[in-house]
This record gives C-alpha cells, structure tokens and sequence, in this order.
C-alpha cells in the first residue's frame, strides 16, 4: 500500500494522449482548449459613444462661454449598426449618436442628451447650443481598448464556460481547436446489484455508475455504461479488457471487486495484461481499495473503483478526476482553506476525504464543519455536504481553528 502522494506521482507519469479537434466556438461549452485562443481583432472595433448624445469636434468648443454662444448644425443621426461615413463635414457641425455608434472623425467627444440645449426649439431642432469648452474624448469607448487584436482570450488548457463563449462570438471567433472528450467505459461489478427499482434486502440498487453518469454531462468526459458483471465473470471480463484495448474507449473503469475478497476478480485479471503503471491499495479513507494501472505500448489506462457508493465518489474525485486533467492538459485543481470548526482525529498514516460543509461565520471567514456519518456507505451526509476536506497523512489530531484544505465537489452544490 503506497500513500496518496506516491500515488498521484505515478498518476501524472502514467499519461495516455487525447488527440484535438475542431468544433464551432458556440458548441464549445465544458470543453478543453488544446492551444492558446488569441483575438483575431480588435474590440470595440472603432471609436464609439457610451451613451445617448451629440458628437462634436472638442477644438471648436475652445473660447466658448456664456457670453460667447455657438450653434453647431444637426448632419444626421448614427445609430449603433449604422454606416458612420459622413459626407462634408463643416466646422460647427454635430451629429446625434445613440448608444453603441461609431463615431466617425473629426468628431472626438460626446455630449450627453441630458445636457444638450436645442434650437429653435426640442420638437424640431437644427441645432444644439454650446456655451462651455467641452472636453476630449468625454464617452468614447476606444478602439481595441478591451481586446486588442493579438490578445489572448483564452490559454490552453482552460475549460470553456458561457463567458468565453460570449467572448469569441464577439470577437468572431467562429471555430476552435479543443481537446476531444475522453471516453470512459464503466462496469459495475457483484452478483448483489440491480437495476431493478423494487429489490429484496440482499440487493444492492446500481447507484455509483448513474452518479458518474451524471457528472459527464457538465464535465469534459464521455461516459459508456458497459453494464454488470458477476462474481464469476473474470473470464469475460479478461475478453472485455482485450476488445476494450482495440476500442474507442481511453480509460476504462471497474467499480467493485478489487478488494481481498473470493470474488474481487479485477486486480486477479488486470495484472495479467502487460502494464507500464499500477498500483494497489492506496492508505487513503474512503477508498483504500483503489487500483491504477497503465497498459504497456496502449494508449489506455484503467482505474478500479471501490463498491461502497461514497468510496467510489472519493475515488472519482481525487484520482480520477485529477488524471483526466492532466491529459487534458489542464492546471492541478487548487484547494480554497477553511477554518476548522470541529476538532477531528485519524490515523497518522491515513488521507482522509472527508464529507464537510464550508459556511461563512459573521465576520465574513470562511469555516468548514466535518460532518457526522463519514462511513462510505453512508449518503444521508454526502447529500448535505458541500465541500470535500482533506486532513492529509503524517498528522493524526486536527484542532478547532486550524486550516484544513478543501476541494469543491464534481458537479458543484
């Protein structure tokens, strides 16, 4: 049994390689970016007006007061979407732009339409009145001023959200190259599960590989559900492992069976493959079961997940999920701290994921409050917790206070 460091150390050795793809910018929520998205303009893409107003030349208000008035001539009104090319333009003339519009030189400020003073009159003006020195560039929002041509949008290795999305259709970006989904295949094992709704007591409902299903539709993975195996299918399940190694499949799961167990037939089976990785029994709670291993000269890798329904979760969170980033290329998923609210105590050798609720206390901190029923085949505290802690090996009493490390759970709360 190697400890959890040791064990994420041959995960990130253990690569397999996601090849890229292209797909349209609009259809690229949740996925991977494979190279870093730079803006191919600039943006806005011109000059334009903040507001509602009047557009004039700044140097012909100079020399303007009260005492010395001047009518600036209406040409026309821009609209945002408008053509801004404006045919003989005078000194003293103005154009009226609306929200958004561009604004052609030599106008170079803006006067709101609150402050403007019309003539003859507001029903049917010709002109506007100014008395004062107005200054440059009042409301204007410039050129490139937010992205500029050459900008990055956004690197590698970022998983796209909807404000990306926002982002590259306003500055026309139409198709990106992203990583491809990898493709997971799931079998749970035991003659004790069922699909069936109404079971006997010595049934198990299937829950862990709809919760792993779930978790693919707002995440960056395909899943295949490849049904049960029984107590004594290890032969079927060696023809599977070999039908998988020549398939589109890149990881393949087991959840179940790799215990100590008469009928924990994975470990038995996978080691007869030739492997490049692998590892068994990690001092790890829940999960200490769990097993890696990476096909020698194939480009796929299998994890066997626990049965118990919370120890498969941990497992999915803390190995799984961080070595699909990793082939993705994305950043190691950073933790946010928390202040201890209850005192907790393990053994020294053992991770433990822990299920817990993060709260913010009065003064605006951030707490975290290790739940009761940590066994994992308990759901009840799962269902309440928000946040995963983890209390890591080589310490054995953590106190009210201290800060423990803590990790949002897949698929958020």
């Amino acid at each position: 049994m190697i400890n959890y460091n040791k064990s994420q150390e041959i995960l990130i050795k253990s690569k397999i390689n996601i090849k890229n793809e292209i797909i349209l910018a609009k259809e690229s929520l949740n996925r991977i970016s494979a190279r870093n998205i730079y803006s191919p303009t600039n943006y806005p893409a011109g000059n334009n007006t903040a507001l509602d107003g009047y557009a004039v030349n700044f140097k012909e208000t100079k020399g303007l007061s009260s005492k010395n008035v001047k009518k600036f001539k209406i040409l026309k009104i821009l609209a945002a979407g408008d053509n801004p090319k404006i045919k003989n333009i005078k000194k003293y003339n103005t154009i009226e732009v609306m929200t958004g519009a561009l604004v052609p030189k030599p106008f170079d400020t803006v006067i709101p339409v609150e402050a403007i003073n019309y003539y003859p009159n507001k029903k049917k003006p010709k002109f506007i009145l100014l008395n004062k020195k107005i200054t440059k560039n009042n409301h204007i929002r410039f050129l490139g001023s937010d992205y500029k041509k050459g900008d990055k949008i956004i690197p590698e290795g970022e998983m796209i959200n909807s404000s990306h999305i926002l982002a590259l259709k306003s500055l026309g970006v139409d198709k990106i190259i992203v990583k491809k989904k990898p493709i997971i295949i799931f079998y749970s094992t035991g003659n004790e599960i069922s699909e069936k709704t109404n079971i006997p007591d010595w049934k198990v409902r299937n829950s862990n590989s709809h919760y792993i299903k779930s978790l693919s539709r707002n995440l960056f993975f395909k899943f295949i559900d490849g049904g049960i195996l029984r107590d004594k299918d290890d032969k079927l399940f060696k023809k599977l492992i070999n039908k998988n190694l020549n398939s589109k499949y890149d990881i393949i799961i087991t959840n179940g069976a790799v215990s100590a167990g008469k009928f924990d037939f994975v470990p038995r089976v996978i080691k007869k493959f030739k492997l490049s990785k692998y590892f068994k029994g990690v001092a790890i709670r829940p999960g200490k079961p769990i097993m890696f291993a990476k096909f020698k000269n194939n480009n796929k890798s299998f994890f066997g997940l626990p049965g118990n329904p919370i120890s498969s979760a941990a497992c999915f969170k803390f190995f799984v999920y961080p070595y699909m980033r990793s082939i993705l290329n994305m950043k190691k998923e950073k933790p946010f701290k928390a202040k201890l609210i209850n005192g907790y105590t393990k053994k020294k050798k053992f991770t433990r994921f822990l299920k817990s609720k993060v709260l913010i206390n009065k003064k605006g901190y951030l707490e975290v409050k290790v739940l009761k029923g940590q066994e994992s085949f308990r759901i009840k505290s799962f269902t309440a917790a928000n946040t995963w802690s983890l209390f890591k090996s080589g310490k054995s009493t953590f106190k009210k206070g201290e800060l423990i490390e803590c990790f949002n759970p897949l698929g958020g709360k």
